[in-house]
């Protein structure tokens, strides 16, 4: 499938789906709307509160505030992470000693976090940042751990066979191993670091889209609430757009699903 028909068919979804939305909210069936619009808002109410914050300018505050706390997040969490998991794989007995803390500090419930974040750091971005490289660390960590140990036996013996010191290793070897798993957890990551500015900004902010969205719940703006996660995933897709950008960059020398040839 071309790229081309591949971008037609994704956007099909996304008109079929609204279109949908738009005739459950409007138009009865069997003398029933089935989707009451106080609870569901409309496309063509949320489409106006959208153009309404871009065009008083009210959505770019927020939108450069958890830009912020998102990027940090993602880009402190991944460092973390990669750091770690690299360390870990080259190091079995400290990854055996720290396995079940790991595990233990990976099942803490991020939501019972925020507040201790909060306390700890204030109502500033770091208890945002704070929640977010929680959740992206534990992504990123596990699956640079996995890949640098996915390491082929047989690459590796010939590696070392042909004289590699371990930084040679570690630069034409593990590091082209684990590239793969780690840009995997990146796209995750992406998500999960905005996640984590959104739930923070919600439990307690003075902006952001995390702040605009609980606002909007707090008067009942079933509008506003939607308009609000309809940016938010708008903002999400451009992230992760930039980092498939990046992954194609270094990642030019993987061959693509199809090239190969018997």
């Amino acid at each position: 499938m071309s790229r081309p028909q591949l971008t037609a068919l994704q956007i099909m979804v996304a008109v079929v789906g609204i279109a949908l939305w738009y005739a459950l909210t409007t138009y009865p069936v069997f003398r029933k709307i089935l989707l009451p619009p106080f609870f569901f808002s409309n496309p063509v109410d949320v489409a106006d509160q959208i153009v309404v914050w871009f065009a008083t300018g009210v959505i770019w505050k927020h939108l450069w505030v958890t830009l912020a706390e998102s990027t940090l997040a993602f880009v402190l969490g991944s460092f973390g992470g990669v750091l770690v998991g690299f360390w870990f794989a080259r190091q079995p007995r400290t990854a055996a000693v720290f396995d079940p803390y790991v595990k233990m500090a990976n099942a803490l419930p991020r939501v019972v976090l925020a507040p201790i974040f909060t306390l700890w750091l204030g109502l500033g971005i770091w208890s945002k940042v704070a929640l977010g490289v929680t959740l992206v660390f534990f992504i990123v960590f596990f699956n640079v751990y996995q890949g640098v140990k996915e390491v082929s036996p047989t690459v590796l013996a010939n590696a070392r066979m042909l004289g590699m010191s371990e930084r040679q290793l570690m630069r034409h070897v593990y590091w082209p191993s684990a590239l793969s798993w780690m840009f995997s957890s990146l796209h995750t990551s992406v998500g999960f670091a905005v996640v984590g500015a959104v739930v923070g900004e919600y439990l307690g902010s003075a902006a952001g889209l995390g702040y605009l969205i609980q606002q909007a719940e707090g008067v009942f703006d079933v509008a506003g609430v939607f308009a609000g996660m309809f940016v938010l995933a708008t903002f999400v897709i451009v992230i992760d757009f930039v980092v498939t950008l990046i992954e194609k960059r270094l990642l030019v020398w993987r061959p693509r699903v199809g090239d190969a040839r018997p």
